[in-house]
């Protein structure tokens, strides 16, 4: 993968005069060259760039997001399977999930600077979305998607690949790391011998938009709540909060 040249922002070169991304550019990061630009280009555009441009953008990433994620999961899945022969079924599901996370697709993002290729509305912009973790996740997952539809199946497998090398090399090195449900269970089954519950408490939000309160029950009482753009998400916030409020002092793996 090519990086923006040193001395030079990810922004400024990302950025044309008019505030278009600089797709060629975008294309040296990525390492890929799209036969159909107009894929790469819509995998980079957030729902609130519609709702305030739609006469230059009728369609957000959200389709191709979709997509990217369905075959992220699988390439993941088979991954694992083939690399990993010592995992069990829960371990293989565990590191699965902290792979596929919104967090580690985030940090994805971040190493390639995409957060500055996004298209956003003003909203969005102001808002701090360009570094927004539901933002970057997502933009990753079209643009797998994108690859996918560019350039087959063989080039799409290869590449999920290649964007999760240095979360695959952490796996091996270190082992599946345990995320914020999998230490709360773990604490309340040997302190109360239940089970944490969760549940959405509320959905907020219009439905391009949508966000998530989770709240966590210990024996029935709420312990903590948290938030996030999709409900797995906000229960792993509620989780994090409920570790804290219990002052349990533990070390997280990323989630």
């Amino acid at each position: 993968m090519t990086y923006p040249q040193k001395g030079i922002t990810p922004r400024e070169e990302l950025r044309n005069d008019d505030q278009e991304p600089h797709l060629g550019l975008l294309e040296q990061i990525l390492g890929l060259q799209f036969q159909n630009r107009d894929l790469l280009r819509k995998s980079i555009i957030h729902s609130s760039y519609v709702n305030e441009y739609a006469w230059k953008a009728p369609e957000s990433n959200e389709r191709l997001e979709f997509l990217g994620d369905a075959l992220l999961g699988l390439v993941v899945a088979e991954t694992l399977y083939q690399n990993f022969p010592q995992m069990s079924e829960g371990q293989l599901t565990a590191a699965r999930a902290s792979l596929v996370k919104g967090e580690t697709l985030a940090r994805v993002a971040r190493r390639l600077s995409l957060g500055e290729a996004l298209l956003l509305g003003q909203g969005e912009e102001s808002s701090g979305g360009r570094d927004r973790d539901s933002n970057l996740a997502a933009v990753v997952e079209a643009i797998i998607g994108a690859v996918l539809l560019d350039q087959g199946y063989s080039t799409a497998m290869s590449y999920v690949i290649t964007l999760l090398r240095p979360e695959l090399n952490l796996l091996s090195a270190q082992g599946v790391p345990l995320d914020a449900k999998s230490h709360l269970q773990e604490f309340i089954q040997r302190q109360e011998g239940s089970t944490p519950v969760y549940r959405i408490a509320k959905e907020l939000g219009p439905d391009h938009s949508k966000y998530f309160v989770a709240e966590v029950l210990i024996n029935d009482t709420v312990v903590a709540a948290g938030k996030g753009r999709k409900k797995s998400i906000a229960e792993q916030s509620a989780a994090k909060a409920a570790l804290k409020e219990l002052n349990v002092n533990t070390v997280l793996g990323s989630n």
